[in-house]
């Protein structure tokens, strides 16, 4: 028999979304504007209620984790977690005077993200623009190519497949400062290092997907005298597009890590990893979280938007049907 509590009816969906909302107004009224500054008491009382803060976010999070079936309120979870993380980040860190240094409280990061918004869009532009994007396309347009050409000519599959297994056992730091030799400091090195990262992932994922359908399917298209290619493009291509999506997902934050780290070894004067590693060495921790912020919400968004067009394409498929 179901409770009240795993199925929630319309209105208590509302009332405990307007209940979290409003604990965090609470929240974020609690002390008021002192949360960007070094003046918040670290008395018992402040304790006290920093730890009732603390309980409240859990049972909010809870409480909106066991409402299913709405992706609203997914998205509200995600959400309102985020929050009371930035939220705990922003009051620890100052009520605690943990150092610049070590960790910078949000408020300085997006201080210096909103100072530094012309630096930081062109080493946007310079990783994620032309060598990401590049580097992605390339590799997994390769690797999309190669799995192909080894399911339609099997014995590839002997000498081709172990080859191509290397480049997943070749460690990036060593592989970067070869193709900063190779194809010097700019944009182009780096898309090199993300085609080597993001190949393989796309070859063994496609390789699986066409492999997807079951035998009763592909002897159906063989009754049907259905040539490879028409067998190819109507049912096995169909079947592997939750692997192609998979690989895809997984490339792009591959790609992103990538770059970034290629750039820590040879990299003109701009660069998310440029960036990172340079005001590093300046103790610049805030521009450093700054970067950090920019390549995160990056990959989350490119994540996000590939889960969108996965629901939209293959919404056919039972692996997203069943999703709620």
């Amino acid at each position: 028999m179901s409770t009240p509590s795993s199925h929630p009816t319309g209105a208590s969906r509302l009332l405990t979304a307007a209940l979290v909302l409003v604990s965090l107004a609470l929240a974020f009224l609690f002390l008021g504007s002192s949360l960007a500054s070094n003046e918040t008491p670290k008395d018992a009382l402040f304790w006290f209620a920093t730890t009732g803060l603390a309980c409240l976010a859990v049972w909010g999070i809870r409480r909106l984790a066991a409402i299913e079936g709405h992706a609203v309120f997914a998205s509200l979870t995600a959400t309102v977690f985020g929050l009371w993380i930035v939220y705990f980040w922003q009051l620890l860190t100052v009520a605690l005077d943990v150092p610049r240094v070590l960790l910078p409280a949000p408020w300085l990061i997006m201080q210096s993200l909103w100072e530094h918004v012309p630096t930081l869009s062109e080493d946007f532009l310079q990783t994620v623009v032309k060598a990401v994007v590049t580097g992605w396309l390339l590799g997994c347009s390769l690797g999309f190519g190669v799995a192909l050409a080894i399911d339609r000519l099997p014995f590839l599959q002997r000498g081709l497949l172990p080859i191509a297994s290397l480049t997943s056992t070749i460690p990036l730091v060593g592989v970067a400062p070869i193709a900063v030799m190779w194809f010097g400091f700019d944009w182009e090195s780096k898309a090199a290092v993300v085609v080597l990262m993001t190949f393989f992932p796309m070859l063994v994922s496609t390789l699986a997907g066409l492999q997807a359908s079951n035998r009763l399917e592909r002897e159906l298209m063989h009754s049907y005298a259905a040539n490879y290619g028409r067998t190819l493009w109507s049912l096995r291509l169909p079947s592997a597009v939750p692997f192609l999506f998979s690989a895809l997902k997984v490339n792009a934050t591959l790609a992103l890590i990538g770059a970034i780290v290629a750039e820590f070894f040879g990299s003109p004067t701009s660069g998310l990893g440029f960036r990172i590693s340079t005001e590093a060495t300046r103790m610049n921790m805030p521009l450093v979280w700054a970067a950090v912020v920019v390549s995160a919400v990056t990959g989350s968004l490119v994540y996000a938007v590939l889960v969108a067009w996965e629901r939209r394409i293959a919404f056919w498929h039972p692996s997203i049907r069943g999703q709620k």
